[in-house]
C-alpha cells in the first residue's frame, strides 16, 4: 500500500507545554508506563481479542446502526 501524501512518519513526545502552562509533572517514567500498558493488555486478552475478531461490530450495529449523526 502506497503511503498517503503528508503521512507522518514519527511523532515526537514532548510534555513541555503541559508542564509550563498547567504545572503537570509525570508520576511515573515512560518505561514504567509502557510496562503497565503491556501488562494491562496481557491481563485483558479477552477484551482485545473481540476487537481483533470483529465481534464488537454486531453490537455496534444493533446499538447505533440506525442513528444518524
Amino acid at each position: 500500500v502506497k503511503d498517503r501524501p503528508g503521512h507522518d512518519r514519527r511523532y515526537a513526545l514532548d510534555h513541555a507545554k503541559i508542564r509550563t502552562e498547567l504545572g503537570w509533572t509525570p508520576t511515573i517514567s515512560f518505561a514504567t508506563g509502557l510496562r503497565h500498558v503491556v501488562e494491562w493488555y496481557r491481563r485483558h486478552e479477552a477484551w482485545w481479542q473481540e476487537i481483533l475478531s470483529g465481534e464488537y461490530r454486531a453490537y455496534y450495529e444493533r446499538q447505533y446502526g440506525q442513528r444518524r449523526a
